[in-house]
């Protein structure tokens, strides 16, 4: 017996020994790794630097979304990098804390972590070598804007609030066309190869734009719009971001993640002031309450959930809970116009059953299993998902747009008007494409569509005719022969 314990001991030791010589190796082991630009030292350029040294925004001159762009260096022609030489390299001394100070960059931001800076270090010993993808070279500014010669899928339309501007998404950009869609005015061309909302702030000075490159980055991005200038550069996770809002004050953007969160950043310091994490599945679409203090999300989890924007403080679901009310997840939201107390603020809801709901966001009355009292109006079932919702600008009226499937695998798409108070179907908009999203012209006498084609379609808000469709994205005469 003893002989056995001993032997077991025995064997321990020989496991704590082996333990302590590997937590002395693995300095050695890392310095000997070799470290990658575009695995290891690209994610931290896009987390930590990338919203302020960009090609839509590039501070001090120097853009770091490029391995060309550290070598080039900024205003001082100085290279951010000195291969085999950290301490002669900006990149790595202004991240590097010193004396107990913080260090330089990123700036107004929490500093790299000792692992990154460390990657950093290493990465510039070994000799700073490129090994980024050609596929991945392609850069896109506001200089060398994409060239089309397919029409992209269109996610997002908004009309300004002067009924001037139309903004579409692109690919890598948003394209603001006159609201008659007699012309392209503006590219504003960024990072994000995908752009999921793009939505004019109250005054229409400004314009706020969620996206991402799928499984790499999110972001957000505020555009002065007279100015074609990029404001601001905000990095979101590791994902594309959706449903941009604005506050109503303009102070506030609300967007959704699919980390299940819901989240407000400050539209001039790009800080968050809010994040709620009460949903289950991606938060697609966000709209502020008519007074700002609440926030309404909707989920790919069948909840529109209703949060306190001073305390982000989940307060409520909004829809009913109880399974088989709904019979999808929520894609898109709207707040209805013209309510005179907040108490009383409405919403409407489109999803994955075809059916646009309005709803009251404040419950008035004690919830029961499985009631849903905050139901006021269900309109008639659309076919396949509703992507967009919109109230007219007097809230009498909804427009959704919905995309569905026929053999053989042909994209078909719907749009209704409806009237919210008896719930009659005014006129449907006939198109043979999906539609994705759909906007209510501020006088209330258009709507506009963009969905699967590339195409932007203008309708009659009362016959339901079309007005006039075109390209949202100058396309290349080869794409256009039959």
């Amino acid at each position: 017996m003893k002989q056995v314990l001993l032997g077991s001991w025995a064997a321990v030791v020989v496991v704590m020994l082996a333990s302590l010589a590997s937590a002395e190796e693995p300095q050695s082991q890392q310095s000997n790794q070799q470290i990658s630009f575009h695995r290891d030292i690209r994610p931290i350029l896009v987390e930590h630097c990338q919203g302020c040294h960009q090609p839509a925004k590039p501070m001090g001159g120097l853009v770091l979304t490029t391995y060309q762009g550290l070598l080039k260096g900024g205003e001082s022609e100085e290279p951010a990098i000195v291969p085999g030489k950290p301490e002669d390299s900006p990149l790595y001394t202004y991240v590097v804390a010193e004396d107990g100070e913080e260090p330089l960059m990123p700036k107004d931001a929490p500093p790299l972590t000792q692992a990154e800076v460390e990657k950093i270090r290493q990465w510039i010993l070994q000799g700073a070598k490129d090994d980024t993808p050609e596929s991945m070279k392609v850069v896109y500014d506001m200089d060398h804007p994409p060239r089309y010669e397919l029409a992209p899928v269109l996610t997002s339309v908004d009309f300004s609030p002067d009924g001037k501007l139309l903004a579409v998404s692109g690919y890598h950009e948003v394209l603001i066309h006159k609201a008659d869609g007699s012309g392209i005015v503006a590219r504003l061309v960024g990072l994000s190869e995908r752009i999921e909302s793009a939505v004019f702030s109250p005054d229409g000075k400004r314009l706020a734009v969620t996206g991402g490159s799928p499984g790499r980055f999110g972001e957000v991005q505020i555009w002065d719009v007279e100015k074609r200038k990029l404001l601001l550069s905000v990095q979101v996770g590791f994902d594309t971001i959706y449903g941009a809002s604005w506050s109503h004050n303009g102070k506030w953007v609300a967007f959704g993640c699919p980390d299940n969160n819901v989240r407000v950043i400050d539209a001039t310091t790009g800080k968050q002031v809010l994040q709620q994490g009460a949903h289950n599945d991606w938060v697609l679409d966000t709209v502020f309450s008519s007074d700002d203090s609440h926030l309404v999300s909707v989920s790919r989890d069948m909840t529109a959930k209703l949060t306190e924007v001073a305390t982000g403080r989940f307060v409520d679901n909004i829809t009913s809970i109880t399974p088989g009310v709904l019979k999808g997840g929520l894609i898109a939201v709207d707040l209805r116009p013209g309510i005179k107390n907040p108490k009383d603020d409405q919403i409407v809801v489109g999803g994955s059953d075809g059916v646009p709901q309005i709803f009251r966001i404040h419950r008035i009355k004690a919830r029961r299993i499985g009631d849903n009292f905050n139901l006021i109006r269900a309109f008639e079932k659309m076919p396949g998902r509703i992507y967009g919702v919109a109230f007219s600008p007097d809230g009498t009226r909804i427009v959704a747009g919905s995309s569905y499937d026929r053999p053989p695998k042909v994209r078909l798409g719907m749009g209704r008007i409806y009237n919210v108070e008896d719930g009659r179907i005014i006129c449907q908009l006939q198109q043979e494409s999906a539609i994705y999203d759909v906007a209510f012209h501020p006088n209330g006498k258009q709507v506009a569509t963009v969905g699967f084609d590339g195409k932007v379609r203008l309708f009659d808000a009362q016959s339901g005719k079309l007005l006039k469709e075109f390209w949202a994205v100058p396309l290349e005469k080869v794409a256009q022969k039959p």
